[in-house]
């Protein structure tokens, strides 16, 4: 079984659906690549509809799959509080969670309830 890097019968059965998961997301994400270029490309409108719902199903099927690692791998939980539903740059949300220290092995800090991110504003930094 090539999707594993490591002996199978070493990984636990939560590590083998973590994989299983990964590889879901990851083959999703290809689709809706996939679709996507076709939607652009095509002169048909009703083709181009059809794959443009296609695209938009496995997007579905991607957060879905992402949403499944967030609440099983709280680290994935960790950043996607940092990141999703954010505006500004992006980089800058790592800069303001980890101190500015470029994130290598720094604490986000937990997230503030109330959905803040407990990383303050971000107005007029740049």
């Amino acid at each position: 079984m090539d999707q594993y890097h490591e002996p199978v019968a070493e990984l636990s059965p939560q590590d083998r659906d973590f994989v299983r998961a990964l590889n879901s997301v990851k083959e999703e994400i290809e689709a809706i690549n996939w679709y996507h270029q076709r939607v652009v490309v095509a002169t048909d409108p009703q083709i181009k509809a059809i794959m443009a719902h296609n695209r938009d199903e496995e997007i579905e099927h991607a957060v879905m799959g992402l949403e499944w690692l967030r609440r099983n791998m709280p680290v994935w939980d960790e950043n996607m509080r940092t990141y999703f539903f954010t505006t500004g740059d992006v980089t800058a949300l790592e800069d303001a969670a980890t101190g500015g220290e470029g994130g290598e092995g720094a604490p986000a800090g937990k997230p503030a309830s109330g959905g803040s991110l407990g990383i303050g504003s971000l107005k007029g930094n740049r």
